[in-house]
């Protein structure tokens, strides 16, 4: 009879840092304008790239002219619209923003890394009616596998999200960048 390994669960803590950003636009406004600047996967090119057998140099070129800030959309879903039925009156909307390209540079070290890639973000009106952009900070979130190669990439992800948010006319978190480091 063969005994039967256990598979040990691995429990890493790890310290999160949400950042919410006051946007300074309406709702609407600042969805078009975070829309427009990341825009959605186009899953039908990556299939094109996958069927015709396309080398990753080639997925490297179609992401690049696929995402002129560094991130696409990769899935969204409109809060409002799903929580209409409650009374609650909020406006939410979630996205899952990333660059497969750079994720696989961690995802090469630990498949594991695609627990956080792409980055969770989500646009809403608070009580007060401020459209607020809010995310967990991405070199947080990779340094956690404790491998300095992801962690690296999760620090030049901090800086992308930074050149983002500059981009779209936003604060950008002290925390996302080193000090006197630029955005770009």
């Amino acid at each position: 009879m063969t005994a039967i390994q256990a598979h040990p669960v691995h429990d890493v803590a790890h310290e999160a840092h949400r950042l919410t950003v006051d946007t300074g636009m309406p709702f609407a406004a600042f969805r078009e304008r975070y829309e427009r600047a990341v825009p959605p996967l186009d899953m039908a090119e990556f299939e094109r790239l996958r069927l015709s057998g396309a080398d990753w140099d080639a997925v490297l070129r179609t992401v690049a002219d696929n995402a002129p800030h560094g991130f696409m959309i990769f899935w969204s879903l409109d809060n409002t619209a799903i929580m209409h039925g409650s009374g609650d009156r909020w406006r939410s909307v979630q996205y899952l923003m990333g660059n497969q390209t750079i994720a696989q540079r961690m995802f090469h070290h630990d498949p594991g890394v695609l627990l956080y890639a792409p980055l969770r973000t989500t646009i809403y009106e608070d009580a007060r009616g401020v459209t607020r952009f809010s995310f967990d900070q991405p070199s947080a979130q990779f340094a956690s596998f404790g491998d300095p190669e992801i962690a690296a990439v999760g620090v030049e992800l901090d800086r992308k999200v930074a050149a983002l948010l500059d981009h779209l006319g936003v604060p950008v978190p002290e925390r996302l960048v080193p000090a006197g480091g630029a955005t770009r």
